[in-house]
């Protein structure tokens, strides 16, 4: 049975959808058939990570969602190389990145339950085992629902004041919402902050287990965006904790 994983944040510029992508990554090379569904549609970017970009004749999540073609259209294969050695498969499906379909469906919206049952129509047509949602930020709609529906909502955050007050609040909803496991994971954190004080702190704040504290790394800002870390800098920090992650999830969660 798929595993719904939602990664969101309380506002941009975590890294919440490096993380998607990476993690996508990492499992599937754990032999698993995984998609991550990038419902980001006013700044969509998770397709940059994989060297993809939906071609006028490919379609997007945003189409699916305007009721112009089924979902199994908007999914592509995006599987890296190292991914396919290990037997895995990465689909995506992006969202559209002209102006016109991001202002177009903004202001007329969408039913979101589509986007729900898009979901488990996927699941099934693909068989796979893993879904995972890289969110909008903050809290609207689409976030609660992908809240509502998720197996474990990974929280990602930066170590300062405006995250630690924000991501308060989206923790609260999904504690309402009977999440059944939340994780958090501090990104982006500097060399000089002691780690163990912040992991104490974010999990006593949020009553939430650690799921990862990933250091900011020069190595990540070289790559843009453009690349996996886990596969370009395995060694690195930053990917071994991605894996440890992984690895936490494969355990108690898929």
């Amino acid at each position: 049975m798929v595993k719904i994983l939602a990664i969101h944040s309380f506002r941009g510029g975590t890294g919440k959808s490096n993380l998607a992508a990476n993690l996508a990554a990492v499992l599937a090379m754990g032999k698993r058939r995984v998609a991550i569904i990038d419902t980001d549609l006013a700044s969509p970017g998770v397709h940059v990570l994989f060297g993809f970009t939906p071609t006028a004749d490919q379609s997007t999540l945003n189409d699916h969602l305007e009721g112009m073609v089924p979902i199994l259209d908007c999914a592509h294969d995006v599987t890296p190389d190292e991914v396919k050695r290990s037997h895995g498969k990465v689909w995506l499906v992006p969202a559209a990145m002209s102006s016109d379909r991001i202002a177009r469906l903004l202001r007329e919206g969408y039913e979101v339950e589509r986007l729900n049952d898009a979901l488990f129509e996927l699941a099934e047509l693909l068989r796979l085992d893993v879904i995972i949602i890289d969110t909008h930020p903050g809290i609207n709609e689409e976030t609660l629902l992908s809240t509502a529906i998720a197996d474990c909502l990974m929280m990602v955050m930066r170590p300062d004041r405006q995250d630690y007050l924000g991501t308060a609040v989206v923790v609260e909803v999904a504690q309402r919402l009977d999440v059944p496991a939340i994780r958090m994971v501090i990104n982006k954190l500097p060399s000089y902050f002691d780690a163990q004080q912040v992991s104490d702190r974010v999990s006593s704040s949020y009553h939430a287990p650690i799921g990862a504290l990933l250091p900011l790394c020069d190595e990540l800002l070289t790559l843009a965006s453009g690349d996996l870390a886990v596969l370009r800098f395995a060694d690195h920090p930053w990917s071994e904790g991605v894996r440890r992650l992984a690895q936490d999830l494969a355990v108690s969660v898929l």
